[in-house]
């Protein structure tokens, strides 16, 4: 298994793991832990495409980290996307 693949292994867990406890209405969606775990893992993920040169994957992951990351300071100022 390269770098990339475990790298980017890592994101996708991160990522799942922000969607299940959201699912199963243990972490809200408005919470700052779940926007910490969407740009965690949307971070390692784009990092992970830029590696391999998957540059769709760059602009996607990079898109929805940069919406965590505004999510994320919005919520620290008491509002919400």
């Amino acid at each position: 298994m390269k770098t990339s693949d475990i790298i980017a292994s890592v994101g996708v867990i991160i990522l799942l793991i922000a969607f299940l406890l959201n699912l199963y209405k243990k972490l809200p969606s408005e919470s700052k832990l779940y926007s910490l775990l969407n740009l965690l893992g949307a971070g390692t993920c784009c990092y992970a495409s830029y590696m391999v040169s998957f540059y769709p994957f760059v602009v996607l992951e990079g898109v929805w980290g940069f919406v965590a990351l505004i999510s994320l300071f919005r919520s620290s100022r008491g509002t919400s996307i």
